[in-house]
């Protein structure tokens, strides 16, 4: 009786080799021109990805120039062309420019005695979710510092609750405006401590640190040494 041929593996992987080849010999020339198509499509994309990039690069760098015009006309005394200026770029896509344009046309409105047009642009900063988190944090103590007299003292001490706390990096400007809104309501013990708190903190600026040892001292808390000696003349 006759015996089967004997298959190897080998034999076995070259077959399915050659049919997979030829399969996908037969799906290329079958398809053809989507492939090109796909193919060309994609280059396309990619160049218009790159021409993008450096389109919004080269506008970001010249809102830069424009930003930097407008900052040291502010420098200048010339408020007359920067809030235009800024204007213009508080629409930028790129978040730098678009806060500190921003954070110009406030202080501008400051100088020029418009505290309303400021604490909008302040809200506008808090309200932006695309800006990152020191941006909105800068602003809302701006805009309370701004508002701070037209305030309620709770709503002072409830808005800046985050970040009145040691450790935050905004605690000092906003530890001072809470001890204040406490001091506003009355609770000298809890403002004494607050400002106690500020003048041993050594990660308060020094203006801030000095202006809450004087304060706390008159509350009747103890903060000595909390400053360096000042140096012999």
């Amino acid at each position: 009786m006759a015996q089967p041929p004997d298959i190897s593996d080998t034999f076995v992987r070259e077959v399915d080799e050659n049919l997979r080849r030829d399969r996908l010999r037969d799906f290329a020339r079958d398809n053809a021109v989507l492939l090109i198509g796909a193919v060309v499509l994609f280059l396309v994309l990619c160049g218009g990805l790159i021409f993008w990039h450096e389109y919004r690069a080269k506008k970001t760098q010249g809102q830069v120039e424009q930003l930097a015009q407008a900052y040291t006309a502010i420098d200048a005394g010339n408020l007359k062309t920067a809030p235009q200026q800024l204007a213009d770029l508080s629409d930028s896509n790129s978040k730098a420019v678009r806060a500190s344009a921003m954070f110009g046309r406030a202080d501008v409105a400051l100088q020029q005695g418009d505290s309303k047009t400021a604490v909008a642009q302040y809200r506008a900063i808090v309200a932006d979710s695309a800006l990152p988190a020191p941006f909105h944090d800068l602003a809302l103590i701006r805009q309370t510092a701004v508002e701070f007299d037209s305030l309620k003292p709770e709503d002072v001490i409830s808005r800046l609750k985050p970040l009145a706390k040691p450790g935050n990096p905004w605690f000092g400007s906003a530890g001072e405006l809470t001890a204040m809104a406490l001091l506003k309501e009355g609770k000298k013990d809890e403002a004494g401590q607050m400002f106690g708190a500020l003048a041993r903190d050594k990660t308060v600026p020094d203006t801030i640190r000095a202006r809450s040892v004087q304060i706390a001292s008159t509350l009747g808390v103890d903060v000595s040494g909390a400053l360096p000696p000042a140096p012999a003349q």
